[in-house]
């Protein structure tokens, strides 16, 4: 389901773009004057989703006042946010944290451009759904976590963190990926650096600098690296 009011603020041709996709993905669209701006109804799980198009800095309280008040409603919502320039994503990192927002809660996605935040809802829904029926949404949760620390931790740990609370907060975030421990997480911290330096470190930057092993480093650099495997459902035995 989407807002009649979220269409009737885009343009034509960004709306044929979302009805061909969803029509590829095998979701029926229809138009409601619904709160949030999409409704997705997957193996039985419903999830909605703020999408903001048009992130405006002069006016940043606006959305997140909207996303406190859904949040509220709604125990499955998710946050996409377009930012295609530094100065849109260093307003949004300011804004999130003045505005007492919390990591994970709801999750919030920023992407570089309007196609790539629908295909990312789209994935999202499919993937919780299949989490629902497989029971592994908890793990889900996480990953996507992970995802959203990446582009808000290294300022969280500047304005908000000690160091202490800093290296608990880092370690939290690594081990939320499947089959990393605290350990590992450490290890990362010293020899490679900050979240976003893992993300970019290849597999054999990892095995140089730290005592991971092959298949940990393969782990690490695909989940930062591949959507097919941070967005898939992993079932734990």
């Amino acid at each position: 389901m989407m807002s009649s009011k979220w269409r009737d603020e885009q343009t034509p041709s960004y709306i044929d773009f979302v009805s061909s996709f969803l029509n590829a993905n095998s979701f029926r669209l229809n138009f409601v004057p619904i709160a949030p701006d999409f409704i997705f109804n997957c193996g039985g799980l419903s999830l909605a989703f703020i999408f903001v198009t048009n992130w405006d800095c002069s006016n940043t309280e606006l959305v997140f006042n909207r996303v406190q008040n859904l949040k509220t409603r709604f125990a499955n919502l998710y946050v996409v946010v377009c930012l295609p320039t530094k100065e849109k994503n260093d307003s949004f990192v300011r804004s999130y944290f003045k505005c007492g927002m919390q990591i994970g809660r709801p999750p919030f996605v920023p992407v570089q451009d309007l196609e790539m935040g629908f295909e990312k809802m789209v994935k999202i829904a499919h993937s919780r759904g299949a989490c629902k029926q497989q029971d592994v949404t908890s793990t889900m949760k996480a990953e996507v976590c992970v995802l959203i620390s990446l582009f808000i931790y290294p300022v969280a740990c500047e304005k908000r963190l000690g160091s202490v609370q800093m290296l608990e907060n880092y370690v939290k975030v690594i081990t939320s990926i499947p089959g990393i421990d605290s350990h590992d997480a450490n290890m990362l911290n010293q020899g490679i650096g900050s979240i976003e330096a893992v993300a970019k470190a290849t597999k054999e930057n990892i095995l140089e600098k730290t005592d991971l092993s092959p298949d940990k480093a393969e782990t690490i650099t695909r989940f930062f690296r591949d959507p097919k495997f941070y967005l898939s459902p992993k079932l734990t035995k």
